[in-house]
C-alpha cells in the first residue's frame, strides 16, 4: 500500500498543480486518485518486465535448441535463471496475471528493444555470470539476486526511466514510489508461501479520507497558512519563497492544525523528506526551521 508519506507527496503534487492551473476541487481530487492508481499500473509494468526477462531467456533457449548446428550449451542450456524461485512466484501471481489481462498495454513484447538490450546487459554482467555458475538452488540466493538485478538494471536504469516517462507523464514523478513497492514485493516473499497478494495503492477508507481531507484543508486555508508562514519568516519576504517550498509548508501546517493526533515531529520529518524529493537542496533545512518554530509557537507536541 502507499504509505502516508507517499499520500502526502501526492497531495503536495496536486496542490502545486492547482496553483499553476486552478481547477474545481472535485476534478482536482479525482485527478489525484487517478494518479495514485497509475502508480499501480507502473508497479505491475515493472513486475511484468521481470517476468518478461524470464520469458525472453526461455524463448532464446528454444531458438538455440532448434538450430541445425548446436553447441553443447544450446543442447543443455543452464536453466538457473529461468528456475529462479522469485521469478516463478511473480510469473504465477494471480493478481498480476488478472490485472495484466485487463490492461494488456502493461504486457511487454519479447521483441521490445529496451527489454532485449537490458537482457543482454544482464547476461553480460559479472553478477549474472557468477550466479549462473553457482551450484544448487537457494530461495535466499534467488531473492538476493533478483533484488540486486532489479535495483541495477531497472530502478537505476536511466534508459528504463526515460522509456516509462515517455509512456505516461506522471510516471516520471512516481518511479521512486513504484521502485520501493517492487523491492518490498521481492523482499517480503517467503519460500513456503504462495505469492498471492501484491501491494495495494490505498490501504482502506481511512487513508482515502486522509488524502481528501488534507487536500481540501490545504486549499481552503491557503491564505491563513500563508499568513502563518509569513509571520515566521525572518529577514525574508513571502514573495521570495518558491512555490514548491510554499506548497510543502502550507500543506504541512494544514496537517499540524487539522490532524492533532499525529505527533508534530513525525509530520515535520515527513515533509522534510518530501522536500528532498521535490524542492531544492537547501529547502529541507528551511522547511525544518519554519515548522519547528511554528510547533513551538503553538505548543504543538
Amino acid at each position: 500500500m502507499l504509505g502516508r508519506r507517499q499520500i502526502r507527496e501526492k497531495v503536495v503534487e496536486n496542490v502545486y498543480s492547482y496553483y499553476q492551473n486552478p481547477i474545481k476541487f472535485d476534478v482536482l481530487e479525482k485527478n489525484m486518485f487517478a494518479s495514485i492508481e497509475k502508480i499501480y499500473h507502473l508497479y505491475i509494468y515493472q513486475l511484468n518486465f521481470l517476468v518478461a526477462l524470464k520469458d525472453l531467456a526461455e524463448n532464446q533457449m528454444e531458438i538455440g535448441k532448434k538450430k541445425y548446428f548446436k553447441t553443447d550449451a544450446e543442447v543443455n542450456p543452464n536453466q538457473k535463471f529461468i528456475s529462479n524461485q522469485i521469478l516463478i512466484k511473480l510469473e504465477e501471481n494471480p493478481e498480476r496475471l488478472f490485472f495484466t489481462g485487463q490492461h494488456k498495454e502493461l504486457k511487454w513484447d519479447l521483441h521490445d528493444d529496451l527489454l532485449v538490450k537490458t537482457f543482454q546487459r544482464i547476461t553480460a554482467g559479472k553478477r549474472y555470470q557468477d550466479f549462473m555458475k553457482e551450484d544448487g538452488y537457494s530461495f535466499e540466493a534467488d531473492q538476493k539476486f533478483i533484488g540486486k538485478l532489479f535495483l541495477r538494471y531497472i530502478a537505476e536504469n536511466e534508459d528504463f526511466n526515460d522509456y516509462i516517462s515517455d509512456r505516461e507523464l506522471t510516471w516520471a514523478d512516481d518511479i521512486h514510489i513504484s521502485n520501493s513497492m517492487v523491492q518490498k514485493t521481492i523482499g517480503f516473499m517467503k519460500e513456503e508461501e504462495d505469492s498471492r497478494t501484491l501491494i495495494k495503492m490505498v490501504k482502506d477508507e481511512e487513508d482515502k479520507n486522509f488524502a481528501s481531507k488534507l487536500l481540501r484543508d490545504t486549499l481552503n486555508n491557503w491564505e491563513a497558512n500563508e499568513k502563518k508562514l509569513s509571520d515566521r519568516l525572518e529577514n525574508w519576504d513571502l514573495e521570495r519563497v518558491g512555490l514548491m517550498d510554499k506548497v510543502i509548508l502550507t500543506t504541512s501546517i494544514s496537517e499540524l492544525d487539522n490532524f492533532p493526533f499525529t505527533p508534530s515531529r513525525v509530520i515535520i520529518n515527513e515533509y522534510i523528506e518530501i522536500a528532498k524529493v521535490f524542492a531544492t537542496d537547501r529547502s529541507n533545512i528551511f522547511i525544518n526551521g519554519i515548522l519547528d518554530k511554528y510547533c513551538k509557537d503553538q505548543n504543538r507536541i
